[in-house]
């Protein structure tokens, strides 16, 4: 999740025994060690804290940013572009009724400091859409 260069930093954490068990298996299941997990854990937490109605979710494509009972964040991110001939794209797609104000405006927020991890979600999107029709 660390689209530039990063700088990391060992940090020692203490962990009950059965949440380091409960960790290890879960990362050994995911074929990853724990250290990733924790990374990943750590990572996606901040960012819940920054976004309190941003959750994270895997699927075919990757673990990805969603909002909490509703669709992925880049899926709104990607109707309010569409929708932006409208004079009021946001108005016009709570009109609809799939998403509420408050999660355009949490999906709003969350753009704003990971443009580039919306932007890869919707180009995917996008090519996987114009391949299938190709065919």
């Amino acid at each position: 999740m660390c689209d530039t260069a990063c700088m990391s930093v060992n940090v020692s954490v203490r962990l009950d025994e059965g949440l380091a068990e409960r960790l290890r298996l879960r990362a050994r299941a995911a074929g990853e060690s724990l250290s990733d997990r924790l990374r990943r854990y750590a990572e996606e937490g901040a960012r819940r804290d920054e976004h309190p109605l941003i959750t994270f979710r895997d699927g075919p494509t990757g673990r990805r940013a969603g909002l909490v009972g509703g669709p992925d964040v880049w899926e709104v991110a990607m109707w309010l572009e569409d929708l932006g001939s409208e004079p009021d794209p946001a108005a016009a797609l709570v009109a609809d009724g799939v998403v509420t104000r408050a999660h355009i405006d949490a999906v709003v927020r969350y753009r704003t400091p990971y443009p580039e991890e919306i932007a890869a979600r919707i180009e995917l999107h996008r090519r996987e859409t114009a391949a299938a029709d190709a065919r």
